[in-house]
């Protein structure tokens, strides 16, 4: 199971560095909402990473300097891989949400949480690259296993 959870932050890693490619190669039809939900995409799993080891977290929405994304998304990755390897999975974390509200999850639903999060986000930011007349990223998982 570790190797799955591994493979899909992998996964997660690998396609929004394409999607920090192709915003950068566009940058002239981009919109701003597109540079956002980037931005957003990458926030959120800082965030989940943060909350797990009690770190500081980013802003939900903050914008990043654009030539920091490609190091914010190697970060996370590589603090995701660390939590997945050293913590034990089923450990409950309290938090709290943007809003203030208090939860508890495990550390596998916060971590499962944030691959399906950021594949959320992505296909959003497909339709914006379309409707902006940028060939939108195939990002299905079945196309990074290919």
């Amino acid at each position: 199971m570790k190797e799955k959870l591994i493979d899909l932050f992998e996964y997660t890693r690998h396609f929004n560095m394409e999607m920090i490619k192709v915003i950068s190669e566009n940058r002239a039809l981009v919109d701003d909402k597109t540079v956002s939900f980037i931005n957003h995409t990458l926030n959120a799993q800082q965030i989940w990473n943060a909350r797990i080891l009690g770190e500081e977290t980013f802003e939900v929405w903050q914008i990043n300097p654009f030539e920091s994304l490609v190091e914010i998304n190697q970060k996370n990755f590589l603090k995701s891989i660390d939590i997945i390897n050293n913590l034990d999975w089923d450990t409950k974390i309290e938090y709290q949400n943007s809003k203030g509200t208090k939860f508890e999850n495990t550390v596998f639903e916060m971590l499962f949480h944030a691959v399906n999060h950021s594949t959320y986000h992505r296909g959003q930011i497909n339709t914006l690259l379309k409707q902006n007349g940028i060939t939108p990223v195939l990002t299905d998982y079945i196309f990074y296993k290919r």
